[in-house]
């Protein structure tokens, strides 16, 4: 008696099935640097022309325990979203332009139905972020997930001119803080969120997909000068704008000025005080910009003309020892 691969609990051809399915979906997000297509061992990218000293940016993520909604509802047409924002997001605060992107999708049983709407998803969210996706690794691991179950993890690599690098540098006392609006939790804070929220009643809130702030910080940097951005993710409010803040600097925020979509004041009213609110969600902002007073109008048209809902939501003060968040 003979005993195959598929005995094993691993289908090859399912496997087969899943990639001809989803090349149509990676085609449609191709650039013109994209050199061959999927299939082959490496993905292939011709670097874009016009930089004088082009750098490198890259970066890596997954989606957390927001799988478990997917999971619970059934839905997985959109969580392929929040796996590129949550790569592309990070590189593009850096002032880089996302240029292509893989992932990495394991389960224990392959699903093809499940594996094409998740792809479709990341295919959807390379296309607002103007990347092509030209490769991925599709593992079935037999006994490593239950049933239904799977992982996720995303990999972004983007360019930027070396003197356009947002590093923060620049960031000094009475700048101003635009605060760009978030969709919801995004794809942080999700374990502490299920246990105050059952899933069953809001699975669609839980669900929103991340936004993605590629086109909002490009026009940005268009209208004026940007000198920092914080993708707000796991640490909320209170860690990431530090990232980007030298010694010294306080960055005041004045949450009055910025509309909470109700999701937080659900978990809120759940048992959870302001302080882990702020330190583990983003609160209704993904993402803070820093620029000079005089660009402040500007910059905060220039993201809600791409399609962004962004606030004066603070400034940047002079304070002593590390970089900290104050709330008014």
């Amino acid at each position: 008696m003979s005993i195959t691969y598929r005995d094993a609990g691993v289908d090859i051809d399912a496997g087969d099935e899943l990639v001809e399915r989803i090349k149509p979906h990676a085609r449609r997000t191709f650039r013109k640097e994209v050199i061959g297509g999927l299939g082959g061992f490496g993905g292939l990218f011709a670097m874009p022309t016009g930089y004088k000293e082009p750098v490198l940016v890259s970066g890596t993520d997954g989606v957390g325990t927001k799988l478990k909604v997917a999971f619970a509802t059934g839905r997985h047409d959109t969580i392929g979203i929040d796996l590129v924002a949550m790569c592309v997001n990070d590189i593009a605060v850096a002032g880089a332009e996302p240029l292509f992107f893989l992932d990495y999708f394991a389960s224990g049983k392959l699903d093809v139905t499940v594996g094409e709407a998740i792809v479709s998803g990341i295919a959807e969210g390379c296309r607002q972020a103007g990347c092509a996706l030209i490769g991925g690794e599709t593992a079935e691991l037999p006994g490593m997930y239950h049933d239904g179950e799977y992982d996720l993890a995303g990999f972004a690599v983007g360019v930027v001119e070396r003197s356009k690098i947002l590093d923060g540098k620049r960031i000094q006392p009475g700048d101003q803080v635009i605060g760009v609006a978030s969709s919801g939790l995004h794809s942080n804070g999700y374990s502490l969120a299920r246990k105050v929220l059952p899933v069953e009643t809001h699975g669609a809130a839980l669900l929103e997909p991340t936004r993605i702030y590629v086109r909002a910080l490009k026009a940005a940097m268009q209208a004026g000068e940007v000198r920092g951005a914080a993708h707000i993710t796991g640490g909320g409010l209170v860690e990431n704008p530090p990232r980007v803040l030298g010694d010294g600097l306080i960055m005041k925020l004045d949450e009055k000025r910025w509309p909470e979509p109700e999701i937080f004041k659900l978990i809120a009213r759940g048992g959870v005080e302001r302080g882990e609110m702020r330190r583990t969600f983003n609160c209704g902002l993904g993402l803070v910009i820093v620029t000079p007073t005089r660009d402040a109008e500007a910059v905060r048209a220039a993201c809600e003309a791409a399609g962004e809902k962004a606030f004066l939501v603070g400034e940047i003060a002079a304070g002593e020892g590390p970089s900290r968040v104050e709330f008014a």
